[in-house]
């Protein structure tokens, strides 16, 4: 949050020591400016953000410095756009569009780009949603994980999987597979084997299937 009570002129007080605390040079600048301002905002440019990091160009807020928005010009933060407020934000664009337009674009072109709500549901609501990960050549990337606490639930007509190498079901409780119309398996090769091969092997060696899914 910028600090509301910055004049124009040189760095605040408690800039060189926050700078300090973050192992940063601590701004100063001669030529911040209030453009306008009365009871309901102000804009100014100029001005020097709280922690004693970062010039603020433009700047637009509310009385209180709760409810703003800012554009870091120099420091630790340079090219930084920030919105700030306690109530919602809202973006509502595309009335004039067609369904194949795209309406609003989010591009990071490098770094990550995070979604979070601290307390609070995301949803996504869409005729259809596409998730693609591209990857590259490096094998490490690629991939799209789910984690959950909890539960990780899947409801819709038609559920299908395609694993071009491997695919793999795991899990330390009970596996339920259940169809109550038909179940069709098929393998090249089917092994089926129990707890019971660990005491006394089969007769094609499964002993060590039951070892290897122990050990998981």
């Amino acid at each position: 949050m910028a600090d509301l009570n910055v004049k124009p002129g040189p760095t605040p007080k408690n800039s060189a020591a926050a700078s300090k605390r973050s192992g940063s040079t601590a701004q100063g600048n001669y030529c911040g400016q209030i453009i306008g301002g009365n009871d309901k905002g102000r804009i100014t440019i100029g001005r020097i953000n709280k922690d004693g990091g970062t010039t603020m160009g433009p700047c637009l807020e509310t009385p209180d410095g709760h409810h703003q928005m800012y554009m870091d010009i120099e420091g630790e933060r340079t090219g930084t756009t920030t919105f700030q407020g306690p109530g919602n934000f809202n973006i509502v664009h595309g009335e004039k569009n067609v369904e194949d337009d795209t309406t609003i674009f989010i591009e990071a072109t490098n770094g990550d780009l995070i979604i979070k709500a601290h307390n609070g549901k995301i949803r996504m609501y869409g005729t259809d949603i596409e998730m693609h990960a591209t990857g590259s050549s490096d094998s490490s990337k690629g991939n799209i994980r789910m984690t959950a606490s909890e539960n990780i639930e899947l409801n819709a007509k038609k559920i299908v999987g395609n694993a071009k190498n491997m695919l793999k079901m795991v899990s330390p409780g009970t596996v339920e597979l259940a169809g109550n119309s038909a179940m069709n398996v098929y393998g090249a090769v089917l092994k089926l084997v129990d707890d019971s091969c660990m005491i006394k092997n089969s007769q094609n060696n499964l002993q060590l299937n039951v070892i290897k899914n122990l050990l998981v």
